[in-house]
């Protein structure tokens, strides 16, 4: 049993951290082609050379907070820390077209002397990505921002558990510190999410479920914080979430009951005529129940991050770029408390988020689990 909890929770983090991976490919295909011809487009590149300090500047001194925004939501190459410090992280990318492996160090691609980038070996960087600039066919591998912050939050969740692991197997008494700080939540996940909603077999389930929750919760709360480490959009990125949804789906058909295919292909009760009709629409359920998740997930996170950034945006723009001191702090008596409040709701949001996946996941787990008794007559 505990080696079947481990290779869970070891799948779970490699299916997600490639999934993760191979969506770069497609990302850097689109960049790849594209011209940045407007401002916005202007402005992002010069966010990459100078930080957040010179957007201003780079849109003709009217201040513009749509490309910071696109910016964090986005993935990188590197990790901006403060001013021009600057985390460099790993690139490698496969070149299906030559066949061959590029392998660098997103600093590489910063000049030496003076601002702006540099390309080397046919790949430069654009928007803090870096793309081939022959139009290549790629396969992108590199360590990215989200990436690193995908492997950190896995790190130390591995630290945290083993250590409440290490603390159970001691009998050391009544819970305390990190122990009982996680208990209830197991507990919660346990008997209120897989217990109620699987049924029977809800054990086989129950790891899994309380490791998509604290996974989900710890990249959550990461995101808000503004500073290095966090302020990553994991939890943001299409990719982070399509890779939770493919082991949800896995789990549920995968180990379904046969009801559950028989409700789908030969409902009892219903005319095989109208097998032609609801049987494609019971079989676009199966995939629209993962997809569900995957988008909720992928639309509440991202649209906290873009919420708390627009409302920052507010000091710069009443006070015209920082220019007209009133505006900025009228703007800041605003933003302020608002902010707050946002911030307040978004951590409240990270807990509701991981527990509505959760939650449906075990829902969907327990609809294939179930079994019904028929009466023939």
């Amino acid at each position: 049993m505990d080696l079947y909890r481990r290779f869970l929770c070891l799948g779970l983090f490699i299916v997600m951290s490639f999934s993760l991976f191979a969506s770069e490919s497609s990302n850097n295909s689109v960049h790849g082609h594209t011209e940045a011809t407007s401002k916005a487009d202007y402005a992002a590149q010069s966010h990459e050379a100078k930080g957040h300090e010179v957007i201003h500047q780079a849109t003709s001194d009217k201040f513009d907070p749509v490309p910071i925004i696109m910016h964090h939501i986005a993935d990188a190459n590197e990790f901006h820390i403060a001013g021009d410090l600057v985390l460099p992280l790993p690139v490698i990318i496969y070149n299906k077209t030559n066949r061959n492996f590029f392998t660098a160090i997103s600093s590489e691609f910063h000049a030496h002397h003076g601002e702006g980038t540099v390309a080397v070996k046919g790949y430069e960087m654009k928007h803090s990505r870096v793309v081939n600039s022959m139009g290549d066919d790629i396969i992108d591998f590199s360590i990215t921002k989200n990436v690193f912050v995908l492997l950190l939050s896995a790190f130390i969740l591995s630290i945290v558990m083993f250590t409440v692991k290490s603390k159970y197997q001691t009998n050391q008494g009544a819970p305390k510190g990190i122990q009982s700080l996680l208990e209830p939540f197991v507990n919660f996940v346990h008997n209120d999410i897989a217990k109620e909603n699987i049924g029977v077999n809800y054990q086989k389930y129950t790891v899994l479920l309380v490791c998509i929750f604290f996974f989900i919760l710890i990249n959550n709360l990461l995101g808000l914080i503004p500073i290095f480490p966090g302020s990553a959009n994991v939890s943001g990125n299409i990719s982070f979430t399509l890779g939770l949804g493919i082991i949800v789906f896995l789990m549920i058909n995968l180990t379904a009951k046969k009801d559950y295919w028989m409700h789908i292909f030969a409902m009892p009760g219903v005319p095989k005529p109208l097998y032609l009709i609801l049987t494609p629409i019971e079989l676009a359920g199966v995939f629209i129940k993962p997809i569900a998740l995957v988008l909720r997930l992928f639309g509440n996170i991202t649209g906290g991050h873009i919420a708390i950034l627009s409302i920052a945006s507010m000091v710069f723009i009443m006070g015209e770029a920082g220019k007209n001191a009133l505006g900025a702090l009228a703007g800041g008596a605003i933003a302020v408390p608002l902010l707050l409040f946002v911030n307040g709701m978004e951590l409240f949001v990270a807990f509701v988020q991981a527990y509505v996946f959760t939650l449906l996941s075990a829902i969907f787990i327990g609809i294939a689990q179930e079994e019904h008794h028929h009466d023939h007559h």
